[in-house]
């Protein structure tokens, strides 16, 4: 039986998922599955469980609903104990309900495009995250996020 914890990585597209391939190696030898918004983007996992949702705004109250639907469906299949985001409105929900309803672990990395400000996902997965980080020092602060470096 396999007694490696199950970890959710989770990004939309475009630079999201490529800050998340960025820390992929540091997810080498764990029980990690992928979740993003496109499906060609499975090849970039192979090996890896891989699903998609939708993407959703926070404007988009159908949408919400249906993607909270989606990663619920997940979530129950996968009962991942870690969660590790590099944002997204989307992410910031599989969070949410990863962490309230399977007491997982969570790490949010906010977006390196956010150099003036934390993204407005990023400044609500603060209230949320075990581990909130910012990739810009000058954004962090003594009640977060903290800085750690980038993933350039």
């Amino acid at each position: 039986m396999n007694q490696r914890k199950r970890v959710m990585a989770i990004a939309s597209g475009g630079g999201h998922w490529v800050q998340l391939r960025r820390i992929m190696p540091a997810l080498d030898g764990m029980d990690v599955f992928y979740v993003s918004l496109d499906p060609s983007l499975a090849a970039d996992v192979p090996g890896h469980d891989y699903y998609t949702i939708r993407d959703v705004s926070r404007r988009d109250r159908f949408g919400i609903l249906v993607v909270v639907a989606q990663l619920m469906k997940i979530l129950f299949k996968e009962r991942p104990k870690v969660v590790i985001t590099t944002g997204s409105l989307p992410a910031l929900i599989a969070m949410v309900l990863a962490k309230y309803l399977f007491g997982a672990k969570t790490i949010w990395i906010d977006s390196i495009a956010n150099a003036e400000k934390l993204s407005a996902s990023g400044k609500k997965a603060g209230k949320v995250a075990d581990l909130w980080l910012t990739q810009w020092p000058h954004l962090s602060g003594p009640d977060g996020p903290q800085h750690w470096g980038a993933v350039l």
